[in-house]
């Protein structure tokens, strides 16, 4: 599995990082209870930025290129300039590390240096910089994870990633049981039109119309979303998560008679909305979680944004959110007034200007 390197000129490179990491400020004033005591990742604005994920553009065809995205690793050598610095990781041969370059700016070192790679859509990969020769964790990004022999590395995914990274799986089929009761595709003939987009597409026009889409369920695409935001933006919410989820699985089967939370019915559901917007909550252990309400407009809030976000964000599965407000909306002439196609490239959308 070959790397391929994608030329991206210094300036690119600087628009991306310098926002976010060329502070003069060490106040912990971007920690939200996600670090520990001490990590000087709290001073940096928007951690989780890197490395950058960013459309890929092969310079020929939208069509040819969405299946990828290029990812530019930053490394951060101005307080001890290093020799030399390479990113080894799943994305290539581990045995092949991939050397960055030095950024220079208007001729002047940066002591930033960086390599753009690309790396199909999709997917996770763990990874490590060797600086001078000795492996470490990249200083900056907050995703990380412990391997099987026990070393932690660096983590990043790419664009439409369906592979669960945070929640586990009684988590993710209790949560799709909670959105599926916030969003309006619980109406029975809202489900049936969701589910008809795929339904009436043999296998070649779904994989052709809709690549990257997984397997749709009734959230459209909404607990992959949450999972992936915990992951990497809102990882300071991951906690919340799965205190709640856990409370509310215990609530829900106590009240069920031990019946499994994701097969009780849609009026318990219902009555558990009520009694979190009003808080109170029969049951509710305010010493593990003092708000119920708070953790019901965290959910709605990630619930509404991953029905109807960018479907490389890892919601909005196949853009079906998109198609059904598309159907929804029309003027008295029967056009749509959502024709979300107009602002997306090939092969969502048939704009030709539009790249991600």
């Amino acid at each position: 599995m070959k790397v391929e390197i994608i030329e991206r000129d210094d300036q690119y490179v600087l628009n991306h990082c310098t926002k976010y990491l060329a502070r003069d400020g060490s106040d912990p004033r971007h920690d939200f209870g996600q670090y520990a005591p001490g990590d000087p990742r709290t001073a940096v604005c928007e951690a989780w930025r890197f490395p950058v994920v960013d459309t890929h553009w092969d310079g020929v065809s939208a069509a040819g290129s969405y299946p990828f995205n290029d990812v530019t690793f930053v490394h951060d050598g101005r307080a001890a300039a290093p020799s030399a610095v390479t990113v080894t990781g799943t994305f290539g041969p581990l045995h092949s590390p991939v050397p960055l370059r030095p950024l220079l700016f208007a001729g002047e070192p940066t002591g930033f240096s960086a390599v753009t790679v690309r790396v199909p859509k999709g997917q996770v990969h763990t990874y490590k910089y060797a600086v001078d020769g000795t492996y470490v964790l990249d200083a900056v990004n907050p995703q990380r994870t412990v391997l099987d022999n026990g070393e932690s590395w660096s983590r990043f995914f790419t664009d439409a990633c369906a592979v669960p990274l945070v929640l586990n799986r009684a988590e993710r089929e209790l949560l799709g049981r909670l959105v599926a009761h916030l969003l309006p595709f619980r109406l029975d003939e809202n489900r049936r039109f969701i589910r008809g987009v795929y339904e009436s597409l043999d296998r070649a026009r779904r994989s052709a119309e809709f690549p990257l889409a997984y397997q749709l369920d009734d959230e459209v695409g909404t607990v992959n979303y949450i999972d992936k935001l915990l992951a990497r933006q809102e990882q300071h919410n991951a906690d919340d998560y799965h205190v709640c989820l856990r409370m509310v699985g215990d609530l829900l089967r106590a009240r069920s008679g031990g019946l499994d939370p994701a097969a009780v019915a849609p009026e318990a559901y219902a009555e558990l909305y009520g009694q979190m917007e009003s808080e109170k909550v029969d049951g509710w252990d305010h010493s593990r979680y003092q708000s119920p309400r708070h953790f019901l407009l965290l959910l709605r809030r990630h619930a509404m944004t991953g029905a109807f976000v960018h479907p490389r964000h890892g919601g909005n599965s196949g853009a079906a959110g998109w198609m059904y407000l598309e159907n929804r909306f029309r003027d008295g002439r029967g056009e749509t007034l959502f024709d979300w196609r107009r602002a997306l490239e090939s092969p969502l959308g048939h704009n030709t200007d539009y790249r991600g």
